[in-house]
């Protein structure tokens, strides 16, 4: 059923069975089933030449991420601020109701183990539409060639 991407993904592996756990003790899912994981949600792949993540992370302002790469680790922290209206306080004497809140606010971190031949000093983040897109250079003795023969 899982599939790692990369030979030593232990913390990828960590992270899908606290998923598996906490789904097996959620009875209550949501009209979309059961979460596949946490906030943003990721596609990570590659080329030849890259390897390549999306974050998907709409309404998130650039400056509130952190990305980091250490070890081998791709990290993407942040925060995301609430879009739910707030009381005017208790002098105002404003109460506020919230029915259903099914957007994630507050702190998120993933952590990414990528390959062996990730160069950590060619790395790219943009940010476009509420998407975050990482490109990992390979390094390019790790790179696939053609050889030519005499």
């Amino acid at each position: 059923m899982y599939r790692s991407l990369f030979p030593r993904d232990m913390f990828a592996e960590m992270d899908r069975l606290q998923r598996e756990m906490q789904q097996a003790f959620d009875l209550s899912p949501t009209i979309r089933g059961f979460g596949r994981g946490g906030f943003p949600a990721l596609n990570v792949g590659g080329t030849p030449q890259t390897v390549e993540v999306y974050a998907f992370a709409p309404g998130l302002d650039p400056a509130d991420l952190e990305i980091t790469l250490d070890r081998g680790l791709l990290t993407l922290a942040g925060t995301r601020k609430s879009s739910l209206p707030e009381a005017e306080g208790p002098a105002k004497g404003n109460a506020v109701a919230v029915h259903i809140n099914e957007r994630l606010s507050g702190r998120f971190r993933r952590v990414i183990s990528l390959p062996d031949d990730a160069d950590p000093d060619a790395v790219e983040a943009k940010y476009r539409d509420g998407v975050l897109h990482i490109t990992v250079q390979r390094r390019a003795a790790a790179r696939p060639r053609r050889i030519a023969i005499q």
